[in-house]
């Protein structure tokens, strides 16, 4: 899984003023706790280094880099502004590569439905999944092959096999169908 670096510098004022004036001088007011960290650290960073972190269907591992002092980390929360969606806070929390942490992973589709050849429709179920283990045994993706998915029928979770990490995303869990449109409902049964 790719690492991503963000740069950041400490706040000392932690009014509503202070944060203000952090967001808009083209910052986001931040924060890191987690194991290894006695007390949060409260920071800003440049929004620009958000755009490869949170606008992208990739997941990455954060690199804080707060005046010198390096911290792994994850993205666990960012906060948008109702109207305009400008991030308006962001929460991580340190990791240690000694000890499993739970994460979303995205799922990437490969394959040629058979389904889907024959008219059926792709409906998308689930788009991340919930999974445990060492952050550096984590894919970039988990890929779900479609290629012997007929029509109406669905890849479950439990359908999955993967190494070095767990799902923690229920196993009845659909991921992907292949749904039947109205004008194929009466075909399907009439000429069976």
């Amino acid at each position: 899984m790719k690492t991503l670096e963000v740069i950041g510098f400490k706040r000392a004022n932690l009014d509503s003023a202070s944060l203000s004036e952090v967001r808009e001088s083209g910052n986001v007011p931040c924060v890191v706790y987690g194991p290894g960290i006695k007390e949060q650290i409260h920071f800003y960073s440049p929004i620009i280094l958000f755009r490869a972190l949170i606008y992208t269907p990739e997941v990455h591992l954060v690199e804080l880099n707060i005046e010198g002092t390096i911290i792994k980390a994850v993205l666990k929360e960012a906060q948008f502004h109702p109207v305009s969606e400008a991030i308006l806070h962001a929460d991580f929390v340190a990791y240690s590569e000694d000890k499993p942490i739970k994460f979303e992973i995205p799922v990437k589709i490969v394959g040629n439905s058979p389904g889907i050849a024959v008219g059926g429709k792709l409906e998308m179920k689930t788009r991340v999944l919930k999974v445990k283990g060492l952050a550096n045994d984590f894919p970039d993706f988990i890929t779900v092959d479609i290629s012997k998915l007929e029509l109406g029928k669905s890849f479950k979770v439990e359908d999955l096999s993967v190494e070095g990490f767990e799902i923690l995303t229920s196993p009845n869990v659909s991921i992907v169908t292949v749904g039947v449109p109205r004008a194929l409902r009466g075909k399907k049964g009439g000429e069976e």
